[in-house]
């Protein structure tokens, strides 16, 4: 009678762990349930505004023209997005490691670049910045001679330096966060920097003591970065067409870039 009582129990046991189990989801990733979407984590350096960057006076969310461009896209193609901030210099490390799955960062896709991970159609083009203190009277590159400058590590920024250094003697060193530049820039560590235009706009409606010049610029503009072999990739860049041609894309620069209220 024992045994068959424990034989009973046992099989209870059995059936129910195995009914459980049928109700739950193998992967994290995926939609676990009728209505939820698979998440997809964004990468990204929210140190870049008016790309993305945290407003501490409205909250803590990243917010920025590429934020509203990744939601679009994502909630367009049925995704959840998670936005992940880190160093710009370790975002594409992250994604070949699995960590994200995409990167919106105001990215140029360089061949160096482009060997790693799958870039979309360019999205938005800018150009550099030399930018300097009003008192440095540096206006073009040759007062550059002798200096130290500021860059972003891991940037289009730096490669722009090193091709600078070509020609004129400079001292280039890097950073991780753009409000690191223009902090050593103010305090005499640097003699200038160089940031993009967009970027530095901000910045310098707040602080009349800097100043800068743009740099006429030959590179592609910026991109969105996803895994080599992805298939997301050709699906963002019919949607980044889309929005091309329905005018979604001229709203999100005019809200970003065009001085228009948010």
């Amino acid at each position: 009678m024992v045994k068959k009582w424990f034989l009973y129990s046992l099989i209870s046991i059995l059936v129910v762990g195995l009914l459980s189990a049928c109700g739950t989801s193998g992967n994290g990733d995926e939609t676990s349930g009728e209505g939820e979407k698979k998440v997809l984590v964004m990468g990204t350096s929210a140190d870049y505004p008016p790309f993305e960057y945290i407003d501490t006076e409205v909250g803590e969310e990243i917010i920025g023209f590429d934020v509203d461009l990744a939601k679009a896209i994502t909630e367009e193609l049925g995704y959840e997005l998670k936005i992940q901030d880190m160093d710009f210099g370790s975002l594409i490390t992250a994604m070949k490691s699995g960590n994200i799955d995409l990167i919106l960062a105001g990215m140029t896709p360089t061949e160096d670049r482009a060997q790693q991970v799958d870039f979309t159609d360019i999205y938005y083009t800018a150009n550099h910045m030399i930018v300097s203190l009003k008192d440095s009277n540096i206006t073009s590159l040759k007062d550059l001679e002798g200096k130290t400058v500021g860059v972003q590590m891991g940037s289009i920024q730096y490669d722009k330096a090193e091709e600078i250094a070509e020609e004129v003697n400079i001292t280039i060193e890097n950073r991780d966060r753009i409000p690191q530049i223009v902090q050593d820039l103010k305090t005499g560590r640097f003699d200038a920097a160089i940031i993009e235009d967009t970027v530095m706009k901000g910045f310098m409606e707040k602080d009349a003591d800097l100043t800068g010049f743009t740099l006429e610029s030959d590179e592609e503009g910026s991109a969105i970065a996803l895994p080599k072999g992805s298939e997301l990739t050709e699906e963002f860049n019919r949607v980044l067409k889309e929005m091309e041609e329905n005018g979604e894309m001229e709203e999100l620069i005019n809200k970003w870039f065009g001085g228009e209220e948010e």
